[in-house]
């Protein structure tokens, strides 16, 4: 422990990443503008878990995005002591797991590491999403389906997304969907359940941080299988929007919560 020296914090903001640089700008980067904010004394750092992504940015816009590994290096050379990790995941899933793997890995150089939750770990964050969405899609009419896409994962946290579907008609919204794009309720499942429901339009929007190429190409494309197409080939009005779950100032003010719940 570190009794002779400033004790120095900083905030890690952790994200998957994105490409786009267009949702980006007003997601990931908004997000930890709030963050900064909440804590104006702490440094802020930025990590990103998909190296894929990492590589792509960097190659293309000459900038360096750090992995959790190298952002933990460069704190313990910039000589800070205490470091808040947040991360903007949606779910404690895989991509979470790792992200503490890798920043405990450097446990030993630290006075300490603190993890923020993601945003759904809690019942209460549950009830508040819910909330949150509710109020930005207040316009609907009964005569409109909301279809949110997730991701999905083979993560035993994937389970959250159909828990989800089901509280929102717990809470008195029937006409807000759930569904992801690579795990279970699938577009499949989740078409059934709104042909039930009989709208005679349908609203797209992505239940991801960022509006990226899940958004873009799998949710609102030009290929057939897109849940756009699917929906129209069903013979519904269909209205995306591409706007990631970061946009939303309320999600923000969610992951500040999770943030100062943490800070010393």
């Amino acid at each position: 422990m570190k009794t002779n020296v400033e004790r120095k914090t900083a905030i890690l903001a952790v994200s998957f990443g994105t490409s786009h640089n267009d949702t980006r700008e007003v997601t990931i980067d908004a997000i930890e503008e709030a963050l900064k904010n909440a804590c104006p004394n702490a440094s802020l750092y930025r990590a990103w878990t998909s190296k894929m992504i990492i590589k792509k940015v960097n190659a293309r816009d000459n900038v360096h995005i750090m992995t959790v590994s190298e952002a933990m290096k460069q704190m313990k050379q910039d000589g800070i002591t205490n470091v808040l990790v947040q991360p903007t995941h949606v779910i404690n899933g895989i991509e979470n797991d790792l992200m503490k793997e890798d920043a405990l890995a450097y446990k030993d150089s630290f006075d300490s590491i603190s993890f923020g939750a993601p945003l759904l770990t809690s019942e209460e964050d549950t009830n508040k999403v819910i909330e949150i969405l509710a109020d930005e899609f207040s316009w609907l009419n009964k005569k409109q389906a909301l279809v949110f896409m997730g991701h999905g994962t083979t993560h035993f946290s994937n389970s959250i997304y159909a828990a989800l579907d089901y509280a929102f008609k717990d809470k008195g919204h029937p006409n807000i969907f759930l569904a992801t794009v690579e795990a279970y309720p699938s577009i499949d499942s989740l078409k059934r359940l709104v042909d039930a429901y009989k709208p005679e339009e349908i609203v797209l929007a992505p239940f991801m941080i960022v509006a990226g190429d899940h958004a873009k190409n799998d949710m609102a494309g030009d290929d057939p299988d897109s849940w756009y197409n699917k929906f129209k080939a069903a013979g519904y009005k269909v209205t995306p929007i591409l706007k990631g779950l970061g946009e939303y100032r309320g999600i923000q003010e969610l992951f500040v919560e999770h943030l100062k719940t943490i800070e010393k």
